[in-house]
């Protein structure tokens, strides 16, 4: 009995000691296991380091989204003179959509950072949280693209302008750009779906896993990304060619007259283009690389990639509102009420005009601009038509 029992306890140490080869093998294996989970946490780590940093980016860039966009929308309801109806449809819809880079997209992600604390892994409140973050992206580059076929129109059609896009036409547009992206991006939004979802603590969102389904994430940006940065490169690169045409032609007309009048082509499309692709580049580049590649990029990158087209909801304030003098003009006559509503004294002390004085000048300036009105956009008799009429815009 004793015999046979040590026979067992032999027998059960050797196959619970690994030996030879199959021994340094799982060995290995457990080396490399708990090193690869060592770096791991070692990486979540340092990118909780910076954590407070990219709160406080992600928070400032929400507030000057938010608060541009929250005038562009006080100005256009004001109605700018020389801003057709058309025009007004589309600004307000590239408006709205990048203010939901403020209000709900910024906000969410950052509601979910802070419950990732106490929580790890999947979740159907991050995949809905994606789902939000895709469809606003692709509502915006989607809104932008329509202004610029809107402009197209405008500059090369003027006296068809009414027949080629008409009312009926510009909603369909803009009813397009704010429900497709939904109907498109509906897989991310589904826990169980065919694109998985995982919250990154490198840039503090809830981002697509576009390695897990490769078919469909190279879909997504040929069908998103590449039909809007090319209608907005063909358009606005044929707009820039007729504006530089017309100026050789008003430089000949008056002998030389026109070299003192700024190119207000080259001024107003290159920084829109420029920055277009400055901004939304880097995260398209990222999407493909991790879908082709399966790897993810460092920290920085990843956060400079998911947040900087976010970015441009702040810039479109600047090169499609404020580089007009009328909106410029209607921006300080509706501060200037506002200051002599809410502080009379105040705005008295600091030269603002009493509220007659106000009225005749709007009624004055609106009489000026009334010849403006026409089926065209703002961005097309910025770049094209006020050249033979303004010295500077």
């Amino acid at each position: 009995m004793a015999g046979s029992f040590l026979t067992v306890l032999l027998h059960a140490h050797a196959n619970l000691t690994p030996s030879g080869a199959h021994g340094e093998a799982a060995a290995g294996n457990l080396t490399w296991s708990t090193s690869a989970d060592q770096q791991q946490q070692l990486l979540r780590l340092q990118e909780l380091e910076h954590r407070h940093l990219k709160v406080a980016i992600i928070t400032a860039l929400g507030v000057l989204i938010t608060l541009g966009n929250a005038a562009v929308v006080l100005v256009i309801a004001s109605s700018v003179s020389g801003w057709p109806r058309n025009s007004r449809l589309f600004l307000l819809s590239l408006t709205g959509a990048d203010a939901a880079f403020g209000l709900v997209v910024m906000p969410l992600n950052l509601c979910v950072s802070l419950l990732k604390e106490t929580r790890e892994g999947p979740d159907p409140l991050c995949h809905v949280v994606a789902f939000v973050n895709s469809t606003v992206y692709a509502t915006c580059m989607y809104s932008l693209a329509a202004i610029s076929a809107e402009r197209y129109v405008a500059v090369f059609f003027p006296l068809k302008y009414a027949s080629v896009l008409p009312r009926g036409r510009a909603l369909l547009l803009v009813a397009f750009a704010w429900l497709f992206p939904p109907a498109l991006l509906l897989p991310i939004g589904l826990p169980r779906g065919i694109i998985e979802v995982h919250f990154s603590a490198a840039s503090l969102a809830c981002n697509p896993s576009y390695a897990s389904n490769v078919a469909y994430s190279l879909a997504l940006t040929a069908l998103i990304f590449f039909p809007c940065a090319s209608v907005m490169t063909v358009a606005n690169l044929r707009l820039w060619v007729a504006a530089k045409r017309q100026r050789v032609k008003l430089r000949r007309r008056s002998a030389g007259g026109a070299r003192g009048r700024p190119d207000a082509a080259a001024r107003v499309l290159v920084p829109v283009m420029a920055v277009y692709f400055a901004c939304w580049t880097p995260c398209m580049v990222t999407i493909l690389y991790n879908a082709i590649s399966g790897s993810r990029v460092s920290e920085w990158v990843e956060f400079v990639a998911v947040w900087l087209p976010t970015s441009n909801g702040f810039l479109n304030c600047i090169f499609y509102f404020w580089i007009n003098r009328s909106f410029r003009q209607r921006f300080r006559l509706l501060g200037q009420r506002l200051c002599l509503s809410l502080c009379p004294e105040a705005a008295q002390a600091l030269g603002c005009l009493m509220p007659s004085a106000l009225h005749a000048v709007a009624g004055l300036w609106d009489n000026n601009n009334c010849l403006q009105e026409r089926s065209a956009s703002v961005s097309s008799t910025c770049t094209l038509l006020t050249l033979a009429t303004e010295t500077h815009v």
